[in-house]
């Protein structure tokens, strides 16, 4: 079979690279363990199906070559530059490599499937989440005790004191993400009233037509807290039991592109107006849009890699175990950007199914115009699906490159004309790198069809950061 063939070949590329790293040896070598169990998998595959393979096995083989496409590259990173250089240069190797044994594992989840491999598999074992989170962890801890290796030796060299300066800085901001309460310590959940403290004056700095937005502190960091000002048609007993239900699926989305929601509180829970807040996640420089819209100045490099960020968080979304989830809501308000520029997915508290959205138009109403795909345009009771969130996620890289406001001053009619009947798509930027132009006009596709998935959309945007990181 050419597809698993092509595949094939991509794995033995990894394996020849892994063995010329120079630097993160480690997780250049599980990314090839976990390569390895696949290429058994589907060489068992082959053997069995050697006369053709199922529409759902040939998709996951043509998303499997871009993320070892995506892989190969990474790792020949690491062939080429010290550790220390590396990581001081890049965004973040760690992220990179959870990013890439991430796909990796959906990979593994979607062949499996395919070839019937049962759950005690020895191949599983090194997909396992736990294994995987405690080897990230180790790398971290490790990385910490180099880096300051490295100060130590920086310190005795006089003529190295700027290099030193900046190798301090990347020290501590790694020492501060070792510290931060980790995902496994804080654990989504109900949370006393006595454990928030509201920052003086007690002022939102976001409102809405149904909430406000508070700075405080929980458990000893900065958070954001959402106060619902509109009337809660359900008692704090309804309100625990939901919340209660849908706790374990929001524990599916944490990821590093995705707001973290640590929990509610019901304030005057036995009074007669008790107040319900939604505690999150604190992201320092606001709404994507804000950033967009201030007068920082964004490279290509930096807006691919807040792309990438950004994909990261609708992956993590799209790609769920169970019933496809979607935000319902996607616009460049629902993405918060912060400290170093980090994307995350934020604007819900609780996910919807695509089933659910489907029930009802009524949720037409919550998403502007100027998001929605060309069907839901045309149709109002068009099913809503990951495919035009896709679309609308489209529209927010369109803002990332050009820092504009989508079909700014255009009525509902205009842009109904333009969008569903003269098939119109905002131009983008004449010095747009062309890869980034090719996934942006792809994700605003007329057809559905046609715009990429979640999942092949954030292995590209990987490629291309790659690319043009490299870039003099």
């Amino acid at each position: 079979m050419d597809s698993i063939g092509h595949v094939l070949s991509l794995a033995s590329q990894i394996y020849t690279l892994v063995e010329k790293v120079k630097a993160n040896k480690k997780r250049c070598r599980r990314v090839a363990d976990r390569v390895r169990a696949l290429e058994k998998l589907l060489r068992s595959y082959r053997s069995r199906e050697a006369g053709g393979s199922s529409a759902d096995v040939e998709q996951a083989l043509r998303e499997l070559s871009i993320t070892l496409s995506s892989a190969q590259q990474l790792i020949q990173k690491y062939t080429l530059s010290s550790w220390v250089e590396r990581v001081l240069s890049s965004r973040s190797h760690g992220d990179e490599f959870s990013g890439v044994n991430e796909r990796l594992n959906d990979a593994f989840q979607a062949l499996a499937g395919a070839e019937q491999l049962q759950q005690g598999n020895l191949l599983s074992k090194v997909f396992e989440l736990s294994c995987r989170h405690r080897e990230d962890e180790d790398d971290r801890r490790e990385d910490i005790i180099l880096f300051q290796h490295v100060k130590q030796q920086q310190e005795k060299m006089d003529a190295m004191m700027r290099d030193l300066q900046e190798l301090k800085a990347s020290v501590e901001t790694v020492v501060d993400a070792w510290k931060k309460p980790s995902d496994e310590v804080q654990v989504t959940r109900m949370i006393k009233a006595e454990e928030l403290k509201f920052q003086q004056p007690k002022e939102p700095f976001v409102r809405s037509r149904t909430s406000e937005v508070y700075r405080g502190e929980y458990n000893g960091f900065q958070v954001a807290i959402k106060r619902y000002t509109g009337q809660v048609h359900a008692s704090p007993r309804e309100v625990r039991e939901v919340f209660t239900k849908e706790v374990e699926t929001m524990r599916r989305f944490e990821s590093p592109n995705i707001q973290r929601v640590f929990g509610i509180c019901i304030q005057d829970e036995d009074g007669p107006r008790p107040h319900f807040l939604i505690v999150m996640e604190y992201c320092e420089k606001g709404s994507l849009r804000q950033v967009l819209d201030s007068d920082c100045r964004l490279s290509w490099t930096r807006r691919a890699s807040m792309s990438l960020d950004a994909a990261q968080g609708l992956y993590r979304l799209h790609q769920t175990e169970e019933k496809p989830k979607v935000h319902g809501c996607i616009n460049s308000h629902k993405f918060l950007v912060s400290k170093g520029y980090t994307v995350k997915l934020g604007g819900f508290e609780l996910a919807q199914t695509e089933s659910s959205l489907r029930k009802s138009a009524k949720n037409q109403e919550a998403r502007s115009l100027h998001y929605l795909p060309p069907q839901l345009l045309a149709n109002i009771h068009h099913p809503y699906s990951k495919e035009c969130e896709v679309y609308s996620f489209g529209i927010v890289l369109w803002e990332i490159m050009t820092r504009k406001k989508p079909f700014e001053g255009w009525s509902p009619e205009q842009i109904q004309q333009r969008v569903c009947v003269e098939r119109f798509r905002e131009p983008l930027p004449a010095d747009c790198p062309a890869a980034l132009r090719t996934l942006v006009d792809a994700c605003r596709a007329y057809d559905s069809f046609h715009r990429p998935s979640a999942e092949e959309l954030l292995d590209k945007l990987r490629t291309v950061v790659n690319q043009l990181e490299e870039q003099p």
